[in-house]
């Protein structure tokens, strides 16, 4: 990425200009060091971009959906044309290697394109009425304007994750990125510029958080779509009272992953310690809570000691293979500080639980044995490399440890017993289990999280559905 270049907010269709004097200073999680600076977006710009796109939402419901899927297919091809641009960016602001940012813009692509194809499966119903010479027909349609709040951790797949699905609904959206993530989104308003999409059908612009509540809150507002923490959720349900607006939440996670006697330790051991590693553990649905029979649980705990021990850590820039740097050194703080609790209520560190000298923002994996249900480590969300180890006797109780929690986004289960497998199928609190795999959030199956994890959901045809309202029309004949 060409060091401090100028990135401007993508309003109403067009980069514009700096009205403010604020500035996000945006750095190399890997580094510490400022890689740009750029201008908040004021409150009158915001208002702005919400107007606009209230103006142009009429006309793009209006137009057939089948052209409304040329025009995904147009910024698919204006995604890949950019994929190594944004991707550089991606990696810069991230701590990902280039690859893994490139292969993200990469399966946004696809995103795109299965969204792209519901242009001509997106239906109503006819419905049965009680009185002759009479039809009820319930007919899907945009909700209007969307306003899309996207993480750090994945900022280019999940801003198609939302944009994509509200577009082909026939919404208008406004996407405000995080602040820590914020160039590659800018950088993606280019390709959504080249596409030829109407102006002020989609903003993205960098904001502080009262500009953000000025923007959800404008009366064109009538859905907001979150990926981010508990408290971010409840910030915009506090925001939806305004209008009323309809939530679509995916808030946090504390994956729990049951591991019985017949699994395939090896096996295992490996898939948990490359997902718990995968972007430092900077992932909702990331295992962050083991329960391990104790028929094998000295053996797996060996296996990931060793594993663990052998991950190293470092900037991807320079070795793609290391695992990189948490997203803030608030954020390495509050891992270290969780992890150093957990040691005072009785954890043993296994590996890791210290803070790097060094550049950048990097935290050990971390494995913790000898905890207990009722530690702040096993009750909260980490959102960082750091595993906490647990052994059970019997499967039933295992399934109330991993249901005994707030979050329920998703769980795992390592067996070969297919009784044990659908006892969990149905019983399990989470929008989500995963058997003999860790999550991966298939994008045309449904995302969506229980409890304190959310409300609505993202992907296939329930997440597309979440942009749309119904009207009944009930036509006498």
């Amino acid at each position: 990425m060409e060091h401090m270049r100028e990135f401007r907010n993508f309003i109403a269709g067009r980069f514009e200009r700096a009205a403010s004097s604020e500035e996000i200073s945006v750095r190399n999680p890997a580094t510490g060091e400022v890689i740009a600076t750029l201008p908040a977006t004021s409150g009158a710009e915001a208002l702005s971009a919400a107007a606009a796109a209230r103006r142009m939402q009429p006309a793009w419901r209006a137009l057939p959906a089948i052209a409304r899927g040329d025009a995904l297919r147009r910024l698919a091809d204006a995604l890949t044309a950019r994929a190594g641009e944004i991707g550089a960016a991606l990696a810069a602001e991230s701590g990902k290697s280039l690859d893994d940012a490139t292969g993200e813009v990469t399966y946004g692509v696809e995103l795109l394109r299965y969204h792209a194809e519901w242009a001509r499966r997106i239906e109503g119903e006819v419905i049965e009425s009680d009185n002759p010479d009479e039809t009820l027909m319930l007919r899907r349609e945009p909700i209007g304007v969307v306003a899309c709040l996207i993480p750090f951790n994945y900022p280019i797949y999940t801003l198609v994750r939302k944009i994509a699905p509200a577009l082909i609904a026939g919404n208008a959206v406004l996407v405000r990125p995080s602040n820590n993530t914020p160039l590659s989104a800018l950088v993606f308003a280019e390709a959504v510029q080249a596409a030829g999409l109407p102006e002020g059908l989609v903003s993205i612009l960098a904001m502080n958080h009262d500009t953000a509540r000025a923007l959800c809150t404008h009366p064109a507002v009538g859905m907001i779509t979150l990926t981010g923490s508990v408290a971010a959720g409840q910030a915009v349900l506090d925001y939806c009272k305004e209008n009323i607006a309809k939530p679509s939440l995916e808030l946090g996670g504390k994956t729990p992953v049951i591991v019985e006697p017949d699994a395939d330790i090896d096996a295992v051991a490996a898939m948990i310690v490359a997902a718990k590693t995968n972007h430092s553990g900077q992932v909702c649905t990331s295992p962050e809570r083991l329960y391990v029979h104790e028929a094998v649980h000295d053996r797996l705990l060996a296996r990931l000691k060793e594993a663990f021990a052998a991950r190293t850590f470092g900037d991807r820039a320079e070795d793609a293979a290391r695992m990189g740097p948490l997203v803030s050194d608030a954020a390495r703080q509050r891992v270290h500080a969780m992890v150093e609790r957990a040691r005072a209520a009785g954890a043993r560190v296994e590996v890791g639980g210290f803070l790097p000298e060094g550049a950048g923002f990097f935290y050990p994996p971390t494995l913790l044995s000898d905890c207990r249900q009722d530690m702040e480590i096993v009750r909260e969300e980490v959102f960082g490399p750091v595993l906490a180890v647990l052994r059970y006797a019997a499967f039933e109780e295992a399934l109330a440890l991993a249901n005994d929690h707030q979050y329920g986004l998703s769980a795992v289960l390592f067996t070969e017993s297919y009784r044990k497998a659908m006892r969990a199928a149905a019983a399990v609190e989470a929008g989500e289990l995963y058997i003999n795999r860790l999550p991966a959030d298939p994008y045309q199956g449904f995302h969506a999280g229980w409890k304190k994890s959310g409300l609505g959901g993202d992907d296939g045809k329930h997440g597309m559905l979440e942009f749309t309202q119904t009207r009944l029309v009930v036509f006498k004949h």
